[in-house]
């Protein structure tokens, strides 16, 4: 392994990666290793047609890890969570695999983080904020460069942080 922390990232953030074509963001992040669950997977194929290429191609390369919820804890957890029917089967996958293998947990969703919480008060969870500016922290990103991914986020994807500029949250 490679010092990097497992990450099982839900289809709300991976989106937002997908959505500006900046894969590139998750596969050379220096803290993290992403694994998208196959329920996460199905809602990017069902829902983000313009993104499926992109993630087809992410899978393919090994920039992103294809992962099942097989294992019966995690099972009881997606069956626990999906029975609230709060949640879609993305996040309950994504919420049961992250728990059962101690991973971390990026989502964005605030109800689903929410019942992340609830379902593992040891869990770490991170959203596409967070992950950014790390990535600036860590000389990825700049923050213009940064700036620019938010903004078209804003545009188009309705995706909208409660931040101006990530330069309030980091130091240059």
């Amino acid at each position: 392994m490679d010092g990097r922390h497992d990450v099982v990232i839900d289809t709300s953030t991976l989106i937002n990666f997908l959505a500006v074509d900046r894969v590139d963001l998750l596969r050379d992040n220096p803290r993290y290793h992403f694994v998208v669950t196959e329920h996460a997977r199905e809602e990017v194929t069902d829902h983000y047609g313009p993104q499926l290429d992109r993630l087809r191609e992410a899978l393919a390369d090994g920039a992103l890890e294809e992962s099942g919820v097989h294992e019966i804890g995690e099972l009881e957890r997606f069956a626990k969570l999906a029975a609230t029917k709060q949640l879609g089967p993305g996040e309950c996958a994504s919420i049961a695999a992250a728990v059962g293998r101690g991973c971390v947990l990026a989502i964005d969703d605030k109800v689903a983080a929410k019942r992340a919480r609830q379902a593992s008060k040891t869990l770490i969870i991170v959203d596409t904020q967070q992950i950014v500016v790390e990535l600036i922290q860590d000389g990825m990103l700049d923050v213009a460069t940064a700036d620019a991914i938010k903004d078209t986020w804003e545009r188009e994807c309705r995706f909208k942080l409660k931040i101006a500029s990530f330069s309030q949250l980091v130091a240059e």
